[in-house]
């Protein structure tokens, strides 16, 4: 299913959101990173962005990926207590409507260590197809990204 990011498709998409489960979304993203850790023998990162950005963060967690990054992920404060075992890197736009700075301020306190960016913009700043899309956000967060949260190591593409 295809669905865009405007009008009636963004309806119909929000409508799948209280169904997701994001522990068995996690047990996919488990699959995925040991399926490419295994298939190329390199090493292994995690980038996510919304629902994506938040399942980055549980790979951080819970998975052997190398580093991770996440974009506007707004499930990451319900697993702020989860300690990353890599180095991880996140983007949030202020203007966001749907994840709140205190529930940001929630990651930064209990990891003070992971980079977090911020930016002029709202959710889905990184998206050329919608309308938040913020040309300027979107060329700073892809800058960090092909630099890497600080402290991780250098991830070859496969």
């Amino acid at each position: 299913m295809e669905l865009g990011y405007e009008g009636d498709d963004m309806q119909r998409a929000r409508s799948f959101i209280p169904r997701l489960d994001i522990e068995k979304s996690a047990l996919d993203v488990r699959a995925a990173v040991g399926y490419a850790a295994k298939s190329t023998g390199k090493k292994v990162g995690a980038v996510g962005y919304c629902y994506g950005g938040s399942l980055a963060w549980l790979a951080a967690t819970r998975m052997p990926v190398s580093a991770a990054v996440g974009y506007y992920g707004g499930q990451i404060s319900r697993f702020a207590q989860e300690q990353p075992h890599c180095p991880v890197m996140l983007h949030f736009g202020r203007e966001d409507q749907h994840i709140p700075p205190d529930e940001v301020e929630k990651i930064h306190q209990a990891h003070p260590e992971v980079e977090i960016h911020w930016y002029d913009a709202g959710h889905g700043f990184n998206c050329d197809a919608r309308a938040s899309y913020s040309p300027e956000a979107a060329r700073h967060g892809a800058g960090t990204l092909v630099a890497l949260p600080a402290g991780a190591p250098e991830i070859e593409p496969a």
